[in-house]
């Protein structure tokens, strides 16, 4: 009886050994641990390149698989061309003579590069298939500005009839237009009877402007007496009652206040900022006389009453009737004028 070989089952647990890369018969050189190390546009840069397309969808493992089975697809093509006995094809063949070809022209231009005597006519050649190639391609958009150029041409000669046929209708609209002529005429003296009307309108505009320059200014320190007060905008308004208290910023309601009771534009000494007077006010005989008050001009007083866009509150007459001196000066962003 033979015996078995025990050494049998050792050599057979060794050919069946895993082993790692592919092992895709008759593909040795197609590696998936390789393609799979490969960046997804990598992948699909090789699949393009191959002819392979619907890929755009595809994900990572998908690439991978596909790439591989064309990769798999070129070698079998590869193996398939060449003869019996493993002997190269004429295929083979081709291919060896086309690289000896490339090889040749690529000999023979560096012979040319190195005599420019040579490569002159070569360039001069090619720069007029390029001109003429130019001037094929120019040829057909002169004949679309051509076409275009009589299409217009041929507009214009239809709106010449239509032109011609809208004078007659003109020449009738003449006589229309000579009779409303008259009614113009008639409408002048009314339109002449409005201007006044309009003249007396403008100066009742100019009023309200100048009542909106000189509204008392608003800010954070504006006080109380600002909203009960009435305001003064020209030499026409009067206090409503004896002891109203008044408000104003126009230049000549406060000039004739200051004249009424022999006031002149002053400054407190001491206040001056950067050369421009302090803070304003009125040097009045026998009313808050001071040391500390310096007269100034009334140019400097209201240059500076409008630069800080103050607020003058006074009284015409006190509630008994008789003359009041009472003011002061507001500055609605600071407490003191």
């Amino acid at each position: 009886m033979a015996q078995r070989n025990s050494s049998g089952r050792g050599t057979t647990a060794t050919r069946t050994k895993r082993q790692t890369g592919n092992q895709t018969p008759n593909t040795p050189r197609v590696s998936e641990s390789a393609i799979s190390r490969m960046k997804v546009d990598d992948l699909r840069s090789q699949l393009k390149r191959r002819g392979v397309s619907g890929i755009s969808a595809l994900r990572k493992p998908e690439l991978v698989k596909t790439l591989a089975r064309t990769m798999r697809g070129e070698g079998g093509a590869a193996r398939r061309s060449t003869g019996p006995a493993g002997r190269p094809s004429a295929t083979r063949k081709s291919t060896a003579a086309k690289k000896t070809t490339a090889a040749k022209r690529t000999t023979s231009a560096r012979r040319s590069a190195t005599s420019p005597a040579k490569a002159a006519p070569a360039a001069r050649a090619t720069g007029a298939r390029a001109k003429a190639t130019g001037t094929r391609k120019a040829a057909p958009a002169r004949a679309k500005a051509t076409s275009s150029r009589a299409k217009t041409a041929s507009s214009r000669a239809k709106a010449t009839p239509a032109r011609a046929k809208a004078a007659p209708a003109r020449a009738k609209a003449a006589p229309a237009r000579a009779k409303a002529a008259p009614a113009r005429a008639k409408a002048a003296p009314a339109r002449a009877k409005a201007a006044p009307s309009r003249a007396k309108a403008a100066p009742a505009r100019k009023t309200s402007s100048a009542r909106a320059q000189a509204a008392p200014t608003r800010g954070p320190a504006s006080s109380r007496s600002i909203g009960s007060s009435q305001l003064i905008t020209s030499l026409a308004d009067r206090p409503e009652r004896p002891g109203r208290s008044l408000v104003t910023r126009n230049h000549e309601v406060i000039q004739r206040w200051a004249r009424a009771r022999g006031a002149k534009p002053a400054t407190i000494a001491g206040t001056e900022r950067e050369g421009r007077p302090g803070v304003l006010t009125f040097n009045i005989p026998g009313y808050r006389e001071s040391s500390r008050i310096r007269e100034i001009t009334w140019n400097d007083w209201f240059r500076t009453f409008d630069l800080r866009r103050l607020n003058l509150i006074y009284q015409e007459q006190m509630r008994d009737g008789r003359q009041s001196n009472f003011f002061r000066t507001e500055n609605p962003n600071r407490e003191d004028g």
